[in-house]
């Protein structure tokens, strides 16, 4: 048994949320943010779209087996790009006849999936630029300080407090692992070996697994503290930071709680456009703050050190 960190495993939920049209009481604000540019982008009418409906079955070459404790999204699209034709085709079967049939684009992925998962990892990479990435570093803190507190009840009281606890529907009893709403049974002898435990923000409110062996099995579950995972922070915590930075910057990086443009910064503190666009400059420079393209827009986004800094104050 094992955990990992894995950007697709983000990817499928946070898009199924977008999809659904559906308010969420804990992740409206980026709702709110990422819903109108993914439509610009024309990603909720693309390939993406069909392959990953509102409910139900996702293709499980979208997830390939994490190979390490922490894999890139490069690395899971790699996996994606390599899937065998004859596997993608099955989960398609799949999902047509549990969606009623296949969108257009997904049926030209049918007949030609070496030629078409190509447009699958592009559209991904426009989604994750979009919607995951200027996030990515208040994501990636939510998620390893999930894995270090499961690994360390594991540690101190074993794998049965650890099912245990993870979510109503699952337990551990008898030496056998309960997934109460899974369809059908699935014995140690059908899976692959081990068992690799995903936490995801946007999975839920259940867990979803992934069987295909011989990879060995995924679940993914809800990570904890996702509850104050959209809270922004209080401008007086950065009084400390702001001696060592100057205040413009500090404050820039307070206002980063959500990924925000060159003019929508200016707008919010009173500074310059040319100031701010400098600012940001030398807080990119230092490694506090990260670029990324949003249409004919740059958005920008505090860093895992910026998150750090702020959160010791």
């Amino acid at each position: 048994m094992r955990f990992a960190v894995s950007p697709m495993w983000e990817v499928g939920p946070s898009f199924r949320l977008l999809a659904s049209g559906a308010a969420h009481p804990v992740h409206r604000p980026w709702i709110e943010q990422v819903r109108p540019r993914v439509a610009e982008a024309g990603l909720d009418r693309g390939l993406l779209a069909e392959l990953i409906p509102p409910s139900g079955y996702v293709p499980d070459f979208l997830n390939p087996a994490p190979a390490g404790p922490a894999p890139t999204l490069a690395e899971e699209l790699a996996g994606i790009l390599a899937a065998p034709a004859l596997r993608v085709r099955r989960d398609l079967d799949r999902l047509g006849n549990e969606q009623g049939g296949l969108g257009p684009r997904a049926r030209a992925l049918y007949a030609e999936p070496r030629a078409r998962l190509d447009r699958v990892a592009q559209e991904i990479g426009a989604y994750w630029e979009l919607a995951l990435a200027p996030y990515w570093a208040r994501l990636r803190a939510v998620l390893d300080a999930d894995v270090f507190h499961r690994a360390r009840q594991v540690a101190e009281q074993g794998p049965a407090h650890l099912f245990n606890g993870l979510h109503p529907s699952v337990s551990w009893d008898d030496d056998a692992l309960r997934l109460e709403r899974r369809p059908a049974v699935l014995s140690r002898q059908a899976a692959g070996a081990g068992l690799v435990l995903i936490p995801s923000v946007f999975a839920g409110p259940v867990p979803f697994t992934r069987m295909t062996p011989p990879e060995p099995p995924q679940l993914a579950y809800p990570a904890r503290g996702i509850g104050a995972l959209w809270q922004t922070r209080s401008a007086h915590t950065t009084d400390a930071l702001a001696a060592v930075l100057g205040r413009s910057r500090t404050r820039l990086l307070a206002e980063l709680d959500s990924p925000a443009s060159t003019t929508e910064l200016a707008r919010r503190t009173g500074l310059s456009p040319s100031a701010v666009s400098q600012y940001l400059t030398a807080l990119r420079d230092a490694g506090l703050v990260s670029a990324h393209r949003a249409g004919r827009s740059v958005l920008y986004a505090r860093t895992t050190v910026a998150e750090f800094l702020l959160a010791a104050q």
